[in-house]
């Protein structure tokens, strides 16, 4: 058994719908509802918000420039926080328990607006973390192997001590590079079966 357990927070513990997010910056942009799914790439100020090197002021002013879309900061902050849905009930359930048994951690690769969005939107379904290690502020994002290695420094946990979820087949790549013992889960009812593993 693991020493502790580590979880991606998108599409494990939270849920996510990226299509939101478009649709929500194409009615307020007034354009056709695929224009941004259709332009959209994880460029290089992607990666520079989600590890805290530039802004979000900075990141939508890169971001209208790639799109040739002019609006207010506001639309562009609505449209961001869209992505949410609710959180995965079958997952949020077992927390309470996972963490009376194990350290119980979350790495993801986010942003601070996005982190206060989550933050005062799910205040119960994050309460039962020990820590929560958000790639802005730690500096690097997965799947670099040396995240990992940083995250479970930050855990006092040897790599091998950790059982790792996260909905990306690379981050899960980088993890196991990592030493971490990592798996490639993306369905509700399958993530919440092997937690539910950890507690037999």
């Amino acid at each position: 058994m693991p020493r502790a357990v580590l979880l991606d927070l998108g599409g494990v513990v939270l849920g996510i719908n990226v299509a939101r997010v478009f649709r929500t910056w194409a009615t307020r942009a007034g354009v056709a509802a695929d224009y941004f799914e259709r332009r959209w790439v994880m460029d290089e100020a992607y990666e520079l918000h989600e590890v805290g090197a530039i802004d979000f002021a900075e990141y939508a002013r890169r971001q209208g420039k790639h799109f040739g879309i002019d609006m207010p900061l506001t639309d562009w902050q609505d449209g961001w926080n869209a992505i949410w849905t609710e959180p995965y009930a079958e997952v949020v359930e077992l927390l309470p328990r996972l963490a009376q048994r194990y350290d119980l951690f979350a790495f993801s690769n986010t942003n601070a607006v996005h982190a206060e969005s989550f933050y005062s939107r799910y205040p119960k379904a994050l309460a039962h973390f020990d820590r929560m290690f958000l790639s802005h502020e730690v500096g690097a994002r997965k799947p670099n192997p040396a995240a990992f290695v940083q995250v479970c420094d930050q855990m006092n946990t040897h790599p091998r001590e950790v059982l790792f979820i996260d909905d990306s087949a690379a981050n899960v790549e980088g993890a196991l590079v990592a030493e971490l013992d990592a798996h490639h889960l993306y369905r509700e009812r399958e993530i919440a079966a092997k937690l539910r593993q950890l507690l037999d």
